[in-house]
């Protein structure tokens, strides 16, 4: 396996910035900073960019230039704890930009201030909201989630909780297995430290037992052939490379329609930073047509 050059650029960029498992990590500030310098990231035009309230979850609404009718739910990547609408808003329009299709992302809550299962539990609350209140926003059309890294977590979650309430399910790398049970944790993890995997869990978790409730740990869910049709995208380079992969040969042998894909070369993190990752817009192509190809 060989790193892509400008996968091997950015380990030597992060090398520079502090882990989340150094002592004294200071979770706000790293929050503040992940805003800072995704204020300075370009933003594509979109026709409506609207900041909502789902029954108590902030969400903000991305409405492509020519929609078409779908929604997509966006669940943000960053262990849990990291990131936010605003960390994730250029990827939302770009998302949106391409698949024509309205994109909603949400602000659920993070740990550790709010832990399992706050976050899955907002999500749940989204959706209900989009049941009795998505007419009157222009929101009551086939909806669809995607969600990267944890986020990817929190859309499969919810699509196991909610069994035929989405039309489809785009996972990108997503972060499944607080047990770090696969050989990718020993043998891809560039730049992404295990023990920064399990740092993140451990914000989440609110008690042990919570790393073997199929809400935080889907892959022990019973109900994974209930799945829509689903894409899981993996990174060659990447601990959570064969979780996700083992997801999808379980969805394949339950009889779910799934698509798997590995980016070679590249490490996890790459999909939302298209000025540093030539990988990043093909991916999001991908993600949109798949989403797109679903419509009725």
């Amino acid at each position: 396996m060989v790193l892509h050059p400008q996968a091997r650029a950015a380990i030597e960029r992060a090398l520079a910035e502090p882990s989340v498992c150094a002592p004294g990590f200071d979770i706000a500030a790293a929050r503040a900073e992940s805003r800072r310098l995704a204020a300075q990231e370009p933003r594509e035009p979109v026709a409506e960019v609207r900041d909502l309230d789902a029954d108590g979850v902030p969400c903000r609404l991305y409405v492509p230039i020519r929609p078409v009718p779908g929604l997509v739910l966006h669940l943000h990547g960053g262990g849990f704890v990291l990131n936010d609408v605003d960390v994730h808003d250029a990827a939302a329009r770009r998302l949106a930009l391409r698949s024509g299709l309205a994109v909603l992302s949400v602000d659920y809550r993070r740990p550790p201030e709010h832990r399992f299962p706050a976050a899955p539990d907002d999500v749940d609350t989204v959706l209900r909201w989009l049941e009795r209140a998505g007419d009157e926003h222009g929101l009551a059309v086939p909806t669809y989630a995607h969600g990267d890294s944890a986020g990817g977590n929190l859309a499969l979650v919810a699509a196991l909780r909610h069994p035929g309430r989405l039309a489809g399910l785009a996972l990108t790398y997503p972060f499944l297995d607080p047990g770090a049970s696969f050989d990718s944790y020993r043998t891809a993890a560039d730049g992404f430290d295990p023990r920064e995997a399990a740092w993140y869990w451990e914000q989440y978790a609110a008690s042990p037992a919570d790393l073997t409730d199929p809400d935080l740990a889907p892959l022990l869910s019973d109900r994974l052939g209930t799945l829509p049709p689903t894409l899981v995208v993996t990174a060659e380079h990447d601990p959570l490379r064969d979780e996700g992969e083992h997801l999808a040969r379980v969805l394949a042998e339950a009889g779910v329609e799934v698509t798997a894909t590995r980016y070679l070369g590249m490490t996890h993190g790459f999909w939302r930073h298209p000025d540093a990752f030539d990988a990043a817009e093909p991916l999001t192509r991908q993600l949109a047509g798949f989403l797109r190809g679903l419509l009725p």
